[in-house]
């Protein structure tokens, strides 16, 4: 019988997170990993959101790793085919296609708390054991339909913005556009020209603010290829920017009426339908949902051929799609702008911790980790944009890139301890950290603006968004605290327990102990004080 394929390091996902990762373990002189993708290219989010209209609303010199600047950008906020081929080269640019296996969807990854590793089963039939998993699937990787009666009955095209149908020619159709989120008011301004009619079935309208795009001049490309430095002090402003904006998110919500007046001058401008006007005025304060950007979406909204239903879809029979105030609409497709299991990732329910049960029962009452890493009682196991990383006004790439970090330095603690050895979050600590985000959560504008956004999960509990600067969450994951950990052995006996850094401990295969670190654990005051500075 052939040995098992056993890795250091198992990478779930070749987006943003994925690719990063895989940097980085190079970076420290790490090469016994693999990078699993269930796709048959890289890309994550960036290749599956491939439909009309698809850009970023963060700047591209922001959206893009510090460690791979890209002087070429060719505007100031990037299309969907130009981010893709950005993590293609990063992918080329870093070596990295040896280790990418695609179409190796992970079915199963199970800890094997007498070896010290994890089992990873894949659709494919493969199976290998991995030291140390870092899970990168993202929150927007699973397109979330919702439960429509009818819609298995609907005789015309039915597909989620994430999952376009590039073979489905919407010329001259007649289309129902569920959903007013960020894909939305991309596709509406794309479609609509197109479509002989479209109806937008909106259940809460978007704050939408101008997009300020332009194409980025040859000149300025030539001077950030010539002086990477102006890239970097691009790259920096338009970071800066962004802090400083953070307060009036997380602590003065009061300070966004301006920016409420900016957004509503961008509606008036092109929505001079009084009517028309008041479907599409949000009723919450800006910033409570994410903030939109589109100088189009108006526009396209002010045409003919666009109905905008303020209610959402509710029942469908046969060709007739009717929203919950009995609007009916008679349409050839529907697309399904409906965002993503986000605050219920179903990636947790394929992994099994050390007691046997999966992540997402763990998860059963809300999302939470330690500094957005890694669960108690999933040992070796880590996040990257986990509960509560997420941003609401600057880009994950920043939050990606201090994962990174944190990544880097567990894995540079278990080469310290030595031998067969895992680390464990303490649920003291766990629950220390979350419990301070969610206090410092209740007067954010996510919790208090009155809207009820993606970012909540059932329970109405933020899980999401991350309550603070990316340059605190930076010096919040810099190094790993031993003390908010326990070391998992194999082999050790209770008599044999050792402090962190006092020596290697002789393996007894089939036996498994945790040892006591040097340090205390902190206690809830502790961890939660920490997480103020």
């Amino acid at each position: 019988m052939a040995q098992q394929e056993h890795v250091r390091v198992a990478v779930i996902g070749t987006g943003f997170g994925g690719l990063g990762a895989a940097v980085r373990l190079r970076r420290e002189g790490i090469t016994d990993f693999v990078v699993l993708e269930r796709a048959g290219s890289v890309g994550g989010t960036w290749r599956d959101n491939s439909y009309p209209g698809c850009a970023c609303d963060v700047p591209s010199h922001l959206y893009s790793f510090s460690f791979a600047p890209n002087p070429d950008w060719p505007r100031t906020f990037s299309g969907q085919e130009h981010i893709r081929a950005y993590l293609e080269r990063v992918a080329d640019t870093f070596g990295l296609r040896p280790h990418i296996r695609l179409n190796h969807e992970v079915k199963l990854m199970s800890w094997d708390k007498e070896n010290l590793y994890w089992v990873i089963e894949s659709a494919n039939g493969t199976t290998l054991h991995a030291d140390v998993v870092v899970s990168a699937t993202g929150p927007l990787s699973d397109p979330k339909m919702p439960d429509i009666p009818g819609l298995d009955s609907f005789p015309g095209k039915v597909f989620h913005s994430a999952r376009w149908d590039h073979d489905y020619d919407l010329a001259g159709k007649r289309v129902a556009m569920v959903g007013t989120g960020a894909s939305a008011i991309q596709i509406v301004p794309a479609i609509q020209p197109k479509t002989a009619k479209l109806t937008l079935f909106q259940r809460t309208p978007p704050w939408v603010m101008p997009r300020m795009d332009r194409t980025i001049s040859k000149a300025e490309r030539a001077l950030h290829r010539a002086v990477p430095v102006t890239g970097t002090a691009r790259r920096g402003l338009l970071w800066g920017i962004r802090e400083l904006q953070v307060s009036a998110f997380t602590k003065h919500p009061d300070q966004l009426g301006l920016v409420e007046t900016i957004a509503k001058s961008n509606m008036a401008r092109a929505i001079k339908d009084p009517a028309l006007r008041a479907k599409l005025t949000p009723d919450y304060r800006i910033g409570c949902k994410r903030i939109l950007l589109s100088s189009t979406y108006y526009p396209a909204l002010a045409q003919p051929n666009v109905d905008v239903v303020a209610s959402g879809l509710s029942e469908i029979r046969g060709s007739t799609v009717v929203a919950a105030d009995g609007t009916e609409a008679e349409v050839d497709a529907i697309i399904f702008g409906t965002g993503f299991h986000v605050t219920d990732m179903p990636i947790a329910e394929r992994v099994v911790g050390a007691e046997g049960i999966t992540l997402a029962e763990t998860w059963k009452d809300g999302m939470n980790s330690l500094r957005g890493a890694t669960a108690a009682g999933f040992p070796n196991w880590m996040t990257i944009i986990g509960p509560n990383t997420g941003l609401g006004n600057s880009s994950m790439i920043l939050m990606i890139e201090s994962q990174l970090n944190y990544m880097a330095d567990y894995l540079r603690q278990l080469n310290v301890l030595g031998g067969r050895a895992a680390l464990d979050a303490r649920s003291a600590s766990v629950t220390a950290w979350n419990d301070k985000v969610q206090q410092r959560m209740k007067r954010t504008v996510w919790n208090t603006g009155g809207c009820t956004s993606w970012y909540l999960d059932e329970a109405g509990r933020n899980t999401t968004v991350w309550p603070g600067t990316t340059g605190e969450f930076r010096r919040q994951t810099r190094s790993v605290d031993l003390a908010e950990y326990d070391v998992v052995r194999a082999g050790v006996t209770g008599d044999e327990r050792r402090a962190v850094g006092v020596g290697r401990v002789p393996e007894q295969p089939g036996r498994t102990d945790r040892e006591t670190v040097t340090a205390a654990a902190p206690d809830a005051g502790s961890v939660a004080e920490e997480a103020t500075r």
